[in-house]
C-alpha cells in the first residue's frame, strides 16, 4: 500500500481488544483523549468514521500554536482497519496517506500504523515524532483502564 514519497511505519502492542483500540480511533471523544504529541491537546475533534466521511482535528500546542489536521476515511472495517486521507490545513496541497491495522496476538492488540506519501524526508520525520507521541498516549490510555 506505499505510495510515492517517503513514508513511516509503526508497530506497538497494546493490553486491549483490537474492537477497543479502534473504537478509539473512531471517536471524537476518546480520540481528543490521546492524539496528538505530548506537548499539545485536541482543542477541538469531529470524526464521522465511515468510507467518504471525514475528520477534523485542532491541536493547541504548549505555547499556544493552533494546527488543523483532517482528512477523508478510505477503510472504515471495525477491529481491523482504518484508513484516511491525512491533509493539514496550512498545506492543503500536501495530502498523504495514513493505514491503521489491528490484529489480535495472545491477548494483545498488535496496531501498526504506515503513514505514506509525504512529501519529503523531513515532513516524514516530524510525522515520526508526532505519531510516535501518540501511539504513546493512546497506549497509557488503554492500559488506564476501561472506557
Amino acid at each position: 500500500m506505499s505510495g510515492p514519497g517517503p513514508s513511516l511505519t509503526l508497530v506497538r502492542r497494546l493490553r486491549a481488544a483490537p474492537e477497543r483500540v479502534f473504537a478509539a480511533w473512531c471517536s471524537a471523544e476518546q480520540l481528543a483523549t490521546w492524539f496528538g504529541p505530548h506537548h499539545v491537546r485536541v482543542e477541538e475533534a469531529e470524526v464521522d468514521a465511515r468510507p467518504g466521511g471525514r475528520f477534523r482535528i485542532v491541536l493547541r500546542e504548549d505555547g499556544g500554536a493552533r494546527h488543523e489536521v483532517g482528512g477523508e476515511y478510505l477503510t472504515v472495517d471495525p477491529g481491523r482497519c482504518l484508513a484516511f486521507t491525512w491533509c493539514w490545513a496550512s498545506v492543503p496541497e500536501r495530502e498523504s496517506r495514513v493505514v491503521v491495522r489491528l490484529r489480535a496476538v495472545e491477548g494483545w492488540t498488535e496496531l501498526t500504523l504506515t503513514h505514506d506519501r509525504f512529501a519529503d524526508e523531513a515532513t516524514a520525520t516530524r510525522h515520526q515524532r508526532g505519531w510516535t507521541e501518540s501511539l504513546e498516549r493512546l497506549l497509557a490510555r488503554l492500559d488506564g483502564g476501561p472506557d
